[in-house]
């Protein structure tokens, strides 16, 4: 894509996530060495198909412990694997575990592929869900890390919605329900916490208690093309 844009002699501002720019060089890097890389994630996903893009003819998809099974390399002693940025940890860590048993001298990752706020939030919901009758997730359909976050409650046996903001909650979610939790996906914006809380407050009186599991202090830069 940067080639195509630099032969029609287009200005690009990469604004790609530094997080998923380092699987990506990850991918090349392997891939310059000779390794088969093992991209754990979905099928479909954008991230997924940029990372796979990046070494295409070295790269092989596995999702689940099955696709490790039917998993087969030319060198089983030269394999790598790397993982989605926003996948849910256990679910990642499964898969790692599996091809960590059928191939033992497989590499991994310089350091954690899975960005910290992805799994920040997962756990922050995992405490929520503990103490909640429900849990509203307040983030997009097509945004991975939102939709794991759902899934985590549920393996947490709390029930858990996604909605994109306080006009998709449905009543009947509500009833019976005495404690609510409400967590954001990480690309949400906050002001949606609070249209929730506000429309959670028409049905009745509402008490909030915030719960802190950690306290985020990374900052990336802005894309030096943007830089003033």
């Amino acid at each position: 894509m940067h080639e195509e844009a630099a032969g029609r002699r287009l200005r690009t501002i990469d604004a790609t996530c530094p997080l998923v720019s380092k699987v990506h060089a990850e991918a090349r890097r392997f891939a310059k060495e000779g390794y088969t890389v093992a991209l754990i994630g979905h099928a479909g996903h954008e991230e997924v198909e940029g990372t796979l893009g990046e070494a295409p003819d070295s790269t092989v998809l596995v999702q689940t412990a099955d696709d490790v099974a039917a998993l087969d390399v030319a060198d089983p002693s030269k394999i790598a694997y790397l993982m989605q940025t926003t996948l849910a940890i256990d679910e990642a860590a499964d898969v790692a575990g599996a091809l960590r048993d059928k191939f033992p001298q497989m590499r991994a990752p310089g350091s954690d592929d899975i960005c910290y706020a992805t799994t920040n939030r997962q756990a922050a919901v995992r405490a929520v869900a503990d103490e909640a009758d429900l849990v509203l997730v307040a983030g997009s359909k097509n945004s991975s890390n939102s939709v794991r976050l759902v899934e985590r409650s549920v393996r947490a046996g709390t029930p858990a919605h996604l909605i994109d903001d306080a006009t998709e909650i449905d009543l009947s979610w509500l009833a019976g329900m005495e404690v609510v939790g409400l967590t954001v996906g990480a690309s949400a914006p906050p002001a949606v916490v609070t249209e929730i809380i506000e429309a959670l407050s028409g049905l009745g009186p509402v008490t909030v208690t915030e719960r802190v599991t950690t306290t985020e202090s990374v900052q990336f830069g802005l894309p030096r093309e943007v830089r003033r």
